[in-house]
């Protein structure tokens, strides 16, 4: 079966096709933090009780990081399966605007639901000073966004955003990039909601805090949405060991704070320099981002590159094909720690020399 290239992280998948272990595999492919906060679970007790089905406190601990009413809050088995619930709202409001180059899970949500989309086909070169104002996405009935922008690492200003409300009948606002970014929360619309009850704003705990594993985001939308969101649901959509974590990550204010500053220093410090290395890698051009990744482009076919990275440095990137509007000269790199930063540009350099 072939790997898919929808999404990154499939470290087990390439390790069997690669013939090795998943821990041999440097993944740059996903976008997340290199470390996962120390935890403690009590096992035993999570596994044995049913979850509560109106994720009581881990709504109100989410709630209370970003000051809202927990009835504002919903979680979901990733951002992911909040996007599905979103696309099915947005299949009925009429034509989604979609931006091109984009994540390829949105559609996926709302080919779900037999939805009319149009892409509104972004410039493929763009300024390096962040924020940025928004490009005019056109005319439509809802609008979806990631801020920062997937693939691109773009990131656009609130005031720019906060415009558009008043034109689409319904925006779906992506920020699961945005806590890893340094004053990335200046730029949320999450604070809009109250004022908005046509503004669904969807994150994840994913990045900010390496546990692609439990599957754990959530939506900041008007109550009467997420509670048609909550009928249309299976029971018991965020697990008990989930929802634990999500409790123990979300549940103190300044930790989460001391969390949230650690990471975004990192992003900071090793997307300049991660980028400022690439530069001097001959035929690569690594371009602006604000995010934890960067995108590179290259004159030729970069899937050689690719293959021979995975074959003989075991280190995985992010195949941009899935991506409309991007094709094989484009890659993309997550930020890794500065040893496993030193090791991509190594092996990229071996590979184009070679």
């Amino acid at each position: 079966m072939a790997v898919d290239l929808r999404h990154g992280g499939n470290r087990d998948a390439l390790a069997e096709q690669l013939g090795c272990r998943p821990e041999q595999l440097l993944d740059a492919s996903a976008s997340l933090v290199p470390w996962t906060p120390w935890l403690r679970l009590n096992t035993r007790q999570i596994l044995r009780d049913y979850p509560d089905r109106r994720q009581q406190r881990l709504r109100q601990v989410i709630a209370d990081v970003h000051d809202l009413d927990p009835e504002q809050v919903l979680a979901g088995n990733g951002a992911a399966e909040l996007f599905t619930w979103a696309a099915r709202d947005a299949a009925s409001a009429g034509l989604n605007v979609l931006l091109a180059p984009g994540f390829a899970d949105y559609s996926r949500a709302l080919s779900t639901w037999q939805a009319t989309t149009r892409h509104r086909v972004m410039p493929l070169r763009w300024a390096s000073a962040f924020p940025q104002v928004f490009p005019d996405p056109g005319s439509g009935d809802v609008l979806w966004l990631c801020n920062p922008h997937n693939p691109t690492g773009q990131l656009w200003s609130r005031s720019s955003l906060e415009l558009l409300l008043d034109r689409f009948a319904l925006v779906i606002c992506d920020e699961a990039f945005l806590p890893l970014v340094p004053q990335g929360e200046q730029h949320s619309l999450i604070s809009l909601v109250a004022d908005h009850p046509n503004l669904v704003v969807i994150r994840s705990l994913t990045k900010l805090f390496g546990i692609a594993g439990l599957r754990l985001g959530y939506a900041i939308a008007a109550p009467k949405r997420l509670q048609q969101w909550t009928d249309w649901r299976d029971p018991w959509p965020v697990n008990g060991p989930a929802a634990s974590v999500g409790v123990q990550l979300m549940g103190n204010g300044a930790r989460y704070e001391r969390w949230s500053n650690r990471v975004q220093r990192w992003t900071a410090r090793e997307g300049l320099w991660m980028q400022q290395q690439l530069a001097e890698c001959p035929g690569l051009e690594p371009m602006p981002s604000a995010a934890n990744f960067l995108l590179i482009r290259s004159e030729r076919s970069l899937l050689p590159v690719k293959e021979s990275l995975e074959q003989q440095h075991r280190i995985l990137l992010r195949d941009c094909r899935s991506f409309q509007g991007l094709d094989d000269h484009w890659l993309r790199i997550s930020l890794m720690q500065r040893q496993d930063n030193r090791r991509i540009l190594n092996a990229l350099h071996q590979t184009i020399r070679a």
